[in-house]
């Protein structure tokens, strides 16, 4: 659930040196889809060279780089692009917080893409270059993502993605991340109400463990979202970014569903910390019962046990103990007190 962010690689590094602290899986693949108003072809399966062949500043380009382990295919677009060494180093320390950089001919974006997949969180860090007519996409793995609509939306010319400039394409590709955010949360308050009615059902160490799961995701969900609050104000504060007013007026959809999703994580988070406090209330009920009981039981034992000691005593003269009728009347004493006890209890409703 949490990125695996190796930062102990860059130790006593120069800064701006490009060092992968991720894990290798899989090769790097490049595609690239240009476009313009009238259409839009699509480019799979290229080597480095042929994708930066393709772009050109007549058209509009996305190249997205899936897998970031290969260094030297990022240092060849890094130097293509002209990319501040300092972006080369942030690109693949995949432990980056969501941030936005501007720099004289690109702005540089870093976004938490997230799944949910067999009650785990995925996380991925997905980084955004956008320059005047292209955008680069830089992906941490190559197994899906949640661009496919706005892929779609290039294929047939719908909405307004083919009629806009390349920030509108960095608005979508940022839209459909924050979207998805949403999908997983609806799953996540799904799996709480269940999670919610087996608690009051009876709690148990499973449910105490899920209960705990739940929360480390609500804890990791804030602190991949709260900062792309961050990203987005500073997206509409500066003058001289690479955003129309156009688009930054779009922004401010993104800044607001962003604040639903902050809200809805706090609300899950607050409904989980009530039903850990309910598990630990129930857990304590359960546990004054069993001592109730034990009390109980102790309390009425101990009468018994002060009448069976005195007759245990090896004493010669004891009246009781030549009696015909001492030990059938020693146990109707102590049924006696039982039965008188419990009566007691009950009366004062103590059982």
């Amino acid at each position: 659930m949490y990125p695996n962010d190796n930062r102990t690689l860059k130790t006593g590094m120069v800064p701006g040196t490009p060092i992968y602290t991720g894990e290798a899986d899989g090769p790097v693949t490049l595609s690239v889809i240009e476009y313009d108003e009238k259409k839009a072809e699509f480019f799979e399966a290229l080597s480095v060279e042929q994708a930066l062949e393709i772009i050109d500043d007549e058209h509009i380009d996305w190249l997205n780089v899936n897998g970031l382990h290969n260094l030297e295919i990022i240092n060849k677009i890094s130097e293509d692009f002209k990319l501040h060494p300092l972006t080369r180093e942030d690109l693949v320390s995949v432990g980056q917080r969501p941030k936005v950089e501007f720099y004289d001919d690109y702005t540089f974006i870093v976004l938490r893409m997230l799944s949910f997949e067999q009650d785990e969180i995925r996380d991925e860090q997905v980084s955004f270059i956008l320059r005047d007519n292209n955008v680069i996409s830089f992906q941490e793995r190559d197994d899906g993502d949640v661009f496919e609509p706005i892929r779609e939306r290039l294929r047939t010319g719908k909405g307004r993605v083919r009629r806009m400039k390349a920030d509108y394409l960095v608005y979508a590709l940022m839209d459909v991340i924050v979207d998805n955010y949403f999908v997983i949360l609806e799953t996540i308050g799904e799996n709480i109400a269940e999670l919610e009615d087996e608690l009051i059902e009876g709690p148990s160490k499973v449910i105490l463990e899920r209960i705990n799961r739940y929360k480390r995701m609500m804890i990791f969900l804030r602190k991949s979202v709260w900062p792309l609050r961050d990203v987005l104000s500073i997206c509409q504060r500066e003058a001289d970014s690479q955003f129309s007013p156009a688009v930054l007026t779009y922004m401010r959809d993104i800044y607001e569903h962003t604040i639903q999703v902050m809200e809805t994580i706090e609300a899950y988070r607050d409904l989980l910390t009530g039903m850990l406090e309910v598990y630990l209330s129930s857990i304590g009920n359960k546990t004054n019962q069993i001592m109730k009981v034990l009390a109980v039981i102790s309390t009425i034992f101990i009468p018994l046990t002060f009448i069976v000691g005195i007759y245990g005593m090896n004493f010669d003269y004891m009246p009781e103990l030549s009696w015909h009728w001492g030990y059938p009347m020693v146990w109707l004493i102590m049924i006696g007190v039982v039965v008188g006890l419990i009566i007691y209890f009950k009366k004062n409703d103590w059982l």
